[in-house]
């Protein structure tokens, strides 16, 4: 039990090593992502508690926090420069397709709304 432990913790280490040297525009994409995602656990966990009567607006939210934040890590594979298959796309060219993007997915939310 003590070898995998030990396994556990290298990997922890390695782990915190290799984001450290993760450039700063990634880290707060990644932020972002959290954020939507326990913004999404809250309502999941709310409606379980309370219950969703108004179902639209249960799933308007919790399908607006997962497509942003898929929409996010789309953006982060696009603006991270060790990534070769979007080297020629500028970042402003990315931020641009994620706003456009996001500005789409917010318009098809409110219609789902009524």
């Amino acid at each position: 039990m003590p070898k995998a432990d030990g396994d556990a913790k290298l990997l922890i280490q390695s782990l915190n090593k290799a984001y450290a040297a993760t450039p700063t525009n990634l880290k707060i994409i990644d932020l972002y992502v959290f954020f939507a995602m326990v913004t999404a656990l809250v309502q999941v966990g709310y409606m379980g508690v309370v219950g969703s009567f108004p179902f639209n607006s249960f799933l308007s939210g919790v399908l607006s926090c997962i497509g942003t934040a898929v929409l996010a890590v789309c953006l982060r594979i696009q603006v991270n420069k060790d990534n070769k298959e979007f080297k020629d796309l500028p970042p402003e060219r990315a931020f641009a397709d994620f706003v456009l993007c996001n500005l789409v997915l917010h318009l098809v939310i409110i219609n789902f709304l009524g």
